[in-house]
């Protein structure tokens, strides 16, 4: 499974930032055909993107692109000029604003038969589905299962909050008024149980105030705790602390490939279901709990710094 803990948002109509983007240390870069993109600017920005992914240097990091929402008049060319033009060197689309599972489908037939047409892989290319008002939340399940090609579900809060009349104009803060627990818990969670369901991962999205770094890894922090897989970055600032809140500290890190080793060692060569390891108790459910924590700890890089010893 792709590494996302920090997706970069870059707009296909700037040039300056599509080079740019390249040598940041983000996991993902989604190149923006949709909303950083004026409506008179989208034809060009399409030959941008196409140009950026043939030529441009994105080891290291998943490849995606932003096509517009199903409600425009841009989403059949978007995904036709981008993927015949650049199929080959794409990891992933982004569909926004969707509502129905329908969406999910029609751009799964479409992708394959651009796909067949010109010869690649077809299924390759996964689909990332944005979450951005009541009615995808409410039909998150069907859409989160509408496609073998579903890599990852992402919460939109800008265009949610507007769709569900939330008071705030600051996007990822509490509104004003509310004291007691977060506005924003439900809407988190019914994403990640939809994504969990369908072994899918899942996205936080953006923080609107770029320069406020505190306040971004504070919000980040918050769907780490929950199990979301990362978050949306929109300017250098934020990436650092994006890699830093969704991978696992060293410490953790070690812990949980401590309780793999062991847990093998002990359930292989002594055939025993529940041990010690040092003062704890591990189980089969350590075991589950630890693969989380390891996998995320890999995907991020972190080198191990402690080994088992049946001996202690």
């Amino acid at each position: 499974m792709r590494s996302r803990r920090s997706v970069l948002a870059v707009p296909g109509s700037n040039p300056r930032f599509l080079e740019k983007a390249q040598s940041l240390p983000v996991d993902e870069v989604f190149l923006d055909l949709e909303d950083s993109v004026a409506p008179m600017a989208k034809a060009e920005a399409r030959k941008n993107v196409v140009t950026a992914l043939r030529e441009g240097d994105w080891t290291g990091k998943t490849r995606v692109v932003r096509v517009n929402d199903l409600s425009t008049q841009w989403t059949y060319r978007d995904v036709i000029e981008v993927v015949e033009g650049a199929g080959a060197h794409l990891d992933c689309l982004i569909l926004p604003k969707v509502q129905d599972s329908t969406e999910i489908v029609w751009l799964d037939t479409l992708l394959t038969q651009i796909e067949k047409t010109m010869g690649f892989e077809v299924g390759r290319i996964g689909v990332e589905a944005q979450i951005e008002n009541a009615r995808g939340l409410v039909n998150v399940d069907a859409i989160a299962g509408a496609s073998r090609r579903m890599e990852a579900l992402v919460f939109g809060p800008a265009d949610f909050m507007a769709s569900v009349n939330m008071r705030t104009l600051v996007v990822g803060e509490q509104p004003p008024g509310y004291t007691e627990g977060d506005a924003y818990h439900y809407i988190l969670m019914r994403l990640l149980m939809a994504a969990r369901m369908h072994d899918l991962q899942v996205v936080d999205g953006p923080y609107l105030q770029i320069k406020d770094v505190d306040g971004f890894r504070r919000v980040a922090r918050r769907a780490a705790a929950l199990g979301f897989d990362g978050k949306w970055v929109l300017h250098p600032l934020q990436v650092d602390a994006a890699n830093e809140v969704f991978s696992p500290g060293q410490e953790d890190y070690d812990h949980a490939e401590l309780i793999l080793e062991a847990y093998e060692y002990y359930t292989t060569v002594e055939k025993r279901g529940a041990v010690m390891l040092g003062d704890e108790m591990i189980d089969e459910a350590s075991r589950k709990m630890a693969l989380v924590v390891a996998a995320k700890g890999r995907a991020a890089g972190l080198a191990r710094t402690r080994t088992f010893s049946p001996e202690g």
